[in-house]
């Protein structure tokens, strides 16, 4: 543990020094100076390209989500009804409980259980509600910086492949979670603890691939660890910055490192204090946040409901003919889309299975059922909706599709004499209809933000827990990491941090999809006893 502790300060200490003898100006750009060759590396050795323009990652996510969509015979469409009925509860006599006790998630060495997507609370959470928790904590900058940098650098074409990645990306989660709760490990005081870790470790060795299911476990778990601090944070906390900076019309150089600080400093309180009362507060925020935006999204759809055919029309004719500059070819497009999607619904990287194992339920198969849910809400509907959004606005001639201005790739736009990115496009399209909805949307940004931090988090530390065991030392020294990561993502520039989240969210799916090309048999023989189950009961 000592080794640990000093291996921390051995990397925070350049960091502290390094702000010491900075002045504030120029603060932000020498952060992301020293981030930025990291960022690359990382970049450059996830997205390799097995030819011109497409990662072999992205091929793999495609290849296999179309193959669990084909070799399950569709269940995005077939299911989509059987789904809605599980979380409607229809089927919960035939579920039974299937773990003795309280199986709580999050309720060990100061977590917070209630700001995870944990879907146990003690056994009496419905589907419902599970899935109501589980897409409020997804709806986040994902959907909103999201969409804006996949529209920025694709065009409206990028929407379509975002929706096709949505609804592939359906069967590969109702896959990854159903084996999250097939092969979740339950700990001597009923704790849960599951996903990709535990159905590689524990599935592989079941078909005899013991030594492949312990390095792809552990290799899984590092990824992870890194999608905590890249995906489930510094991106986070980049975007709120983003939009707080543009809200307050702050220019200094240094601000995001101070603005990093603060927010290190309030999740920090949650995830190390244990501060109970704010998580619940945060709960309760953060829904209440999802579904003021989709109103407010709705409300601008409807306004303009003579544009939303032409907007549509824009999507799919762009989705094969692009028009936008530096796209280059429909792969172009399609790429964009992809991995946008991708980030935003995490189908494929496994992450989601971690808080889905927790489950009280004898079928694996109907988490598996309700998880096929989130990427239709999140990406399908919700990334659909801010998209027509933005391409609603942009009929106004604002920006230029592709015309991407800044220097590090992180889709930025000039509109007007202003460059704006990310959220910040966003932030514009919904001050156009809506007055003052730049400060309804920093709030959400910022809510949806320490939100996501607080759910990646759990993930990343579940992972770090499976590496160097459940001690609270342990445990306090990935805390410490993980705040440090909340300051390099609030001083550093959009495309270099954007780049390693998307590398290390990404990196998960080389191991997760091992597990799932290996047990997808399993899944199988678990829907069908689970069909058999409800059969039997409607006899």
């Amino acid at each position: 543990m000592k080794r640990i502790l000093l291996s921390f300060l051995a990397l925070i200490t350049p960091l502290l020094t390094f702000a010491q003898e900075t002045t504030e100006k120029g603060l932000d750009q020498k952060i992301d100076e020293a981030f930025k060759p990291i960022s690359k590396f990382f970049s450059d050795i996830i997205f390799f390209e097995v030819f011109k323009g497409a990662p072999f990652v992205i091929i793999l996510l495609v290849l296999s989500a179309l193959f669990f969509t084909i070799y399950f015979g569709f269940p995005n469409i077939r299911y989509f009804a059987k789904a809605i009925n599980v979380v409607r509860g229809k089927y919960d006599d035939v579920e039974g409980h299937g773990i003795e006790g309280k199986p709580e998630v999050n309720i060990v060495d100061g977590d917070i259980r209630d700001t995870i997507r944990d879907e146990s609370k003690e056994g009496e959470v419905s589907h419902f509600q599970a899935l109501a928790t589980a897409v409020s904590g997804t709806v986040g900058n994902g959907n909103i910086a999201g969409v804006a940098l996949a529209i920025a650098l694709g065009g409206p074409g990028a929407t379509f492949w975002m929706i096709v990645c949505g609804l592939l990306g359906m069967s590969t989660k109702f896959v990854e979670c159903t084996l999250g709760v097939q092969y979740r490990d339950v700990g001597e005081d009923g704790t849960i603890y599951g996903g990709p870790m535990y159905y590689l470790s524990k599935g592989l060795k079941e078909k005899g691939f013991k030594v492949l299911g312990k390095i792809t476990a552990v290799v899984f778990a590092v990824f992870c660890i890194g999608g905590s601090f890249g995906g489930g944070n510094a991106a986070q906390s980049n975007q709120a910055t983003v939009v707080l900076k543009e809200l307050l019309q702050i220019e200094s150089t240094g601000a995001g490192f101070w603005i990093g600080i603060i927010l290190a400093i309030l999740v920090g309180i949650i995830i190390i204090g244990g501060i109970k009362r704010i998580a619940s507060v945060t709960e309760k925020v953060v829904p209440f946040m999802a579904v003021m935006y989709i109103i407010a999204c709705l409300y601008i759809i409807f306004g303009n409901f003579s544009l939303v055919d032409d907007a549509i029309g824009l999507i799919i004719s762009e989705a094969f003919n692009p028009t936008a500059i530096g796209v280059g070819s429909i792969i172009g497009v399609l790429l964009v889309g992809f991995k946008r999607a991708a980030f935003s619904n995490e189908a494929g990287a496994g992450s989601a299975s971690i808080a889905h194992s927790a489950v009280k339920t004898k079928y694996s198969a109907s988490e598996g059922l309700v998880a096929l849910l989130e990427p239709f809400i999140d990406t399908v509907v919700i990334c659909t909706m801010t998209a027509l959004v933005i391409i609603i606005f942009n009929f106004g001639g604002y920006f230029e599709y592709g015309a991407d201005v800044s220097a590090d790739g992180s889709g930025a736009v000039l509109i007007g004499n202003e460059i704006v990115q990310g959220a910040g496009i966003t932030s514009k399209a919904f001050a156009q209809y809506i007055p003052y909805s730049n400060i309804f949307l920093t709030i959400a940004v910022v809510l949806f933000a320490v939100s996501t931090m607080i759910s990646w988090s759990y993930y990343g530390l579940q992972s770090w827990k499976f590496l160097f065991g459940r001690g609270k030392a342990a445990d306090l020294v990935y805390k410490l990491l993980f705040l440090t990561f909340v300051v390099i993502g609030a001083a550093a520039s959009m495309g270099s941090i954007w780049a390693f989240s998307d590398a290390m969210i990404f990196a998960m799916v080389f191991p997760n999809m091992v597990g799932l090309i290996f047990l997808f048999p399993v899944v199988k023989k678990q829907l069908g006893r689970y069909f058999d189950a409800i059969k039997a009961s409607e006899k």
